[in-house]
């Protein structure tokens, strides 16, 4: 009879386990739904304190990003680096072909899209998988606008959540002329070298309004790696990559491709051509 009792006692465990693990696993679930919805808000209500005033940033002088402040911080522990160079400019002094040739290089549909280039991201990506190694980034020059004037380097989901934020806000309150503008005058084009005006004092000796069609490629060709390949360096890559978007650039000129060019490049075909034509410069 005992090991009848205790037989019965053991199926009785047996038949109540899988309740007791779905209520283990909902208790699991439930909590950690809640924290993270505590995170959530958390978060933003940091970046509602953090919150740029756009106002500001639409009309004021170019602020300076946290990238040169990182910069600058650097350079008061290790005094070899060179000097910050930074110049901010209008942009009505930057020429059109050195819009046009940071445009092509870095976002051909700047002028379509609301911050976020779908098209570029999938493209980037299948292009990606097909050359089997990470030959493109999809980031808009609204994301790294946003990224260099108010976030880091970090490549933490955090960080690029806030990166999405910041650029939906960016995009509603600012004109894609200004944010532009702030691109120009804050990307990096080599160690201690911010915006378009000092990379052209850096390299050529001259103003930024003053720079032709090849500096202009070249200029572009510096941003994706620029403290590697860059005027200065003349990498093989970077040579490489100069002469695609100086070629991109000659061939648009007076067609009705220069609109394309000037509006954004045209649909999936203009950015699987561009990411193409521009593959080879990378490294």
């Amino acid at each position: 009879m005992l090991w009848r009792l205790k037989l019965m006692r053991y199926r009785r465990r047996r038949a109540f386990e899988p309740w007791r693990r779905t209520r283990r696993l909902a208790f699991v679930l439930r909590w950690g739904l809640r924290l993270l919805l505590l995170l959530l808000i958390a978060d933003l209500v940091y970046l509602a304190y953090h919150w740029p005033d756009w106002s500001q940033v639409a009309r004021g002088p170019v602020p300076r990003s946290n990238f040169i402040r990182a910069y600058e911080m650097e350079r008061r522990h290790d005094a070899t680096l060179p000097r910050l160079r930074w110049r901010p400019v209008s942009l009505a002094r930057i020429p059109r072909h050195v819009q046009r040739a940071v445009i092509v290089a870095e976002d051909s549909r700047f002028y379509q899209h609301g911050g976020f280039d779908l098209i570029a991201f999938k493209e980037a990506m299948d292009f990606n998988l097909d050359k089997g190694r990470f030959a493109f980034g999809a980031s808009t020059i609204s994301q790294q606008t946003v990224k260099n004037l108010f976030l880091s380097a970090s490549r933490n989901p955090l960080r690029k959540w806030h990166e999405l934020l910041l650029t939906w806000g960016m995009e509603h309150r600012l004109r894609k002329s200004r944010i532009l503008e702030l691109y120009l005058n804050i990307a990096e084009f080599g160690r201690g070298i911010y915006g378009v005006q000092a990379a052209a004092r850096a390299y050529w000796g001259r103003s930024a309004d003053e720079l032709d069609l090849q500096q202009a490629a070249e200029l572009a060709a510096t941003l994706p790696s620029p403290r590697k390949h860059n005027p200065a360096t003349r990498s093989k890559p970077f040579l490489r990559r100069t002469d695609k978007i100086l070629y991109w650039l000659r061939s648009t000129e007076g067609g009705a491709r220069s609109q394309a060019v000037n509006r954004g490049t045209g649909g999936e075909a203009g950015a699987r051509r561009r990411l193409s034509a521009l593959a080879g410069g990378i490294s």
